[in-house]
């Protein structure tokens, strides 16, 4: 999912981290002076660099202090809260599915 910034011309890029970021993450919290998000992990990437990161299960969010990574940043926290909301609605559904009793 790609989003044009108001601020500047630059392209944002929303997608699941993977085990190749694992070092680039850890760079961003080290320059932000937090402690690495946990479990599934988003990332907004500006030309193939990580300008900030947010984890799904808590939403503890990084970004780079040196970077105007305020608008990714809240991208991904918006992005984050719609997919634990669906998947809270999707469980919700299953739940209620299974418990019907089977006509005979």
């Amino acid at each position: 999912m790609s989003y044009t910034l108001a601020a500047t011309p630059e392209t944002v890029t929303l997608r699941r981290a993977v085990a190749d970021d694992a070092l680039a993450l850890a760079h961003l919290s080290a320059l932000d002076s937090r402690r690495p998000p946990t479990g599934d992990i988003l990332v907004a990437e500006v030309d193939g660099e990580i300008w900030a990161a947010v984890s799904l299960e808590d939403r503890h969010a990084v970004a780079d202090p040196f970077r105007p990574s305020g608008e990714p940043t809240l991208l991904l926290l918006e992005h984050a809260r719609r997919l634990r909301r669906d998947r809270r609605e999707r469980g919700r559904t299953f739940g209620r599915r299974r418990l019907r009793p089977a006509l005979t």
